[in-house]
């Protein structure tokens, strides 16, 4: 079974970021590769995987209710001697 290998510049156009920003990825780890000869590849099925836990993420923060905050009352007493 022949797996797809992808470059930076691949991965680049893939993702629609700059080549700078996937090598800085890559190097900390943020994007799974993994390098031969000193030069940084990637592997079409683990990047997919990983487009797929990304957008799972940002699906459910988008669902999760939001917390409306209270407004405080403007009505309240003051202190006697205030």
């Amino acid at each position: 079974m022949s797996e797809e290998i992808l470059t930076i510049q691949e991965v680049a156009k893939l993702l629609k970021v700059a080549d700078k920003t996937v090598y800085t990825m890559a190097q900390k780890g943020d994007l799974p590769a993994f390098k031969v000869g000193g030069l940084w590849r990637f592997r079409r099925l683990d990047l997919d995987a990983w487009i797929t836990e990304r957008v799972g993420r940002a699906d459910q923060a988008s669902t999760r209710p939001t917390k409306v905050r209270a407004k405080a009352s403007s009505t309240r007493k003051r202190k006697a001697g205030a």
